[in-house]
């Protein structure tokens, strides 16, 4: 008898492991992968993928010129610094952000969509604010070309994703496909998380859920920190060769009626002398889009989405980004949308 992914990662203390070719494989195989899909990520959350078809040589490009990026003269970085972009767009300095209300030590670029900035008015909904251009690095131009190229592959790995989840959970396999149709909500960050002890690590990135649909993260070979949350215990999840992991954020617990639910998560800093690059690629509908609800089967039981007075969560993606963007960037915020924090 065949263990399943779930049963596997439980005895193990460990992420489930599926590979995406498995839907190439046949119907039934591919039936079978659908089936774990959906039970790993109730029961976990979270998951390493193989199989995804990522070309290795764009992996390694984008981990080079990461690389790159973080090795340009302070001047560079901060000549994009994300307090210029009403956009949350750019480069934040080593404890810019917070989650949780701390400070979060890693120093990263925030990388959306390649868009203009909406003529706005007083009648429009407040998260349109977040529509706009990147800010590049001058010296540095294979960053764009890179992340673009990264951006469309892994577009179509999410899609996949996506299109088996619904399958898996009793609906039309193209449901989801509109709210992603036109202008999707992608949003990239390249992180690096510097070493620190004083004497003991200090928060990577604090306990958290992500708040659009699914996150695909890339992890330097050999470099561990993330760790998932699982019955009240931390899960210790260190990259594993070519693998994404992944995870399901708030709108897809949302989409289910909280069959699925959004894991909390975090990134435990690297001791002193090391350092660990990490590439979380955030796939999210068009910011003004709701995300469809399904009807479950039967066998399915729903327990309703997390109340949690402290975290709403909202079902149009655009109201849970702009609240994730305030709370992480307060300084952005208070120079660009004070009127939102009165």
């Amino acid at each position: 008898m065949t263990t399943s992914p779930a049963a596997a990662a439980t005895a193990t203390k460990s992420l489930p492991v599926l590979d995406l070719s498995r839907l190439d494989a046949g119907p039934a195989e591919a039936e079978a992968f659908r089936t774990d899909l959906r039970e790993v990520t109730h029961e976990y959350g979270f998951f390493y993928l193989t199989g995804h078809g990522v070309p290795a040589e764009l992996i390694e490009r984008v981990m080079t010129t990461s690389r790159a990026f973080f090795d340009l003269p302070e001047d560079d970085k901060m000549a994009i610094e994300n307090l210029q972009s009403p956009h949350f767009r750019g480069y934040t300095r080593v404890g810019g952000e917070l989650t949780q209300g701390k400070v979060d030590w890693r120093e990263q670029i925030d990388i959306g969509p390649e868009r203009p900035a909406l003529d706005l008015t007083a009648d429009d909904a407040d998260y349109l604010r977040l529509e706009g251009p990147n800010q590049w690095p001058v010296n540095l131009p294979a960053l764009e070309e890179v992340m673009t190229q990264w951006r469309e592959e892994l577009n179509d790995v999410a899609l996949r994703l996506m299109q088996a989840w619904a399958l898996s959970l009793g609906a039309d396999q193209h449901i989801f496909d509109e709210a992603f149709a036109v202008k999707p909500s992608t949003l990239i960050k390249i992180v690096r998380y510097p070493g620190k002890s004083d004497p003991t690590p200090r928060q990577g990135v604090g306990a958290h859920k992500d708040s659009g649909v699914l996150t695909l993260l890339f992890v330097e070979p050999g470099k561990a920190g993330l760790q998932v949350e699982k019955d009240g215990e931390w899960i210790d999840a260190p990259p594993l060769d070519g693998a994404f992991v992944v995870n399901i954020g708030e709108l897809l617990e949302v989409a289910t009626d909280g069959y699925l639910k959004a894991t909390v998560h975090r990134v435990i800093s690297p001791l002193i002398g090391t350092d660990r690059i990490s590439i979380p690629f955030f796939y999210s509908p068009a910011l003004d889009a709701t995300i469809p609800l399904l009807t479950l089967p039967e066998e399915l039981h729903a327990p309703g989405i997390t109340v949690d007075p402290e975290n709403p969560i909202f079902s149009t993606y655009g109201e849970n980004s702009l609240k994730s963007r305030m709370r992480a960037h307060p300084d952005v915020a208070a120079i660009h949308h004070a009127d939102l924090l009165a």
